[in-house]
């Protein structure tokens, strides 16, 4: 139980920090890639829209908005 203690509040080494910090790395690397998964398909979302839109106004003769 001492010993666990201890353990618990002693300094973390070098490569122990080195360690967490490459982990909190990648975590940020995952996070960001998510982000850019779902922004390229919000952009494909939004392209796909946008050619529908223009394909109904040139169908419909309408060319603006007012």
């Amino acid at each position: 139980m001492v010993t666990y203690l201890k353990k618990l509040f002693r300094q973390p080494t070098a490569p122990e920090l080195v360690l967490r910090e490459l982990s909190e790395a990648r975590l940020a690397k995952l996070e960001a890639q998510t982000a850019v998964d779902y922004a390229t398909a919000i952009v494909a979302y939004n392209d796909a829209r946008i050619a529908r839109l223009v394909e109904y106004m040139n169908a419909t003769g309408k060319t603006g908005v007012k």
